[in-house]
């Protein structure tokens, strides 16, 4: 009887001392974000662009594409391989040649 009442004395002393932890983490945090909102300035390495004259009346940006959504049709695709008649003409491929396809034996079945 008295090795249950000292299991559970131990448990409530490491509960105890789990949660003076977490509030000592807690409290540290709280000083820490303390600080860090205390009123501290970021010093600015280089002065504020100034505006160009007469920038009101310019548009800032050029205007956006329309756009329809479609592939351009004047522009054919273009294979990765070409035909063997046009290779002879001087075309090259855009891709290099695929590795060759290791085969093994067939695994036999025991």
């Amino acid at each position: 009887m008295m090795m249950a009442d000292d299991g559970k004395g131990a448990l409530k002393r490491e509960l105890v001392f789990a949660a003076l932890l977490v509030a000592t983490g807690v409290a540290i945090s709280m000083l820490s974000l303390g600080q860090l909102g205390a009123g501290q300035q970021i010093a600015q390495a280089t002065q504020p662009t100034q505006s160009t004259p007469g920038a009101e009346t310019k548009p800032s940006a050029p205007p956006e594409p329309a756009t329809t959504g479609q592939r351009p049709r004047e522009i054919p695709p273009q294979p990765a391989r070409p035909d063997p008649e046009a290779q002879k003409q001087g075309a090259q491929p855009a891709l290099p040649p695929a590795p060759a396809e290791k085969v093994a034996p067939p695994i036999r079945e025991k």
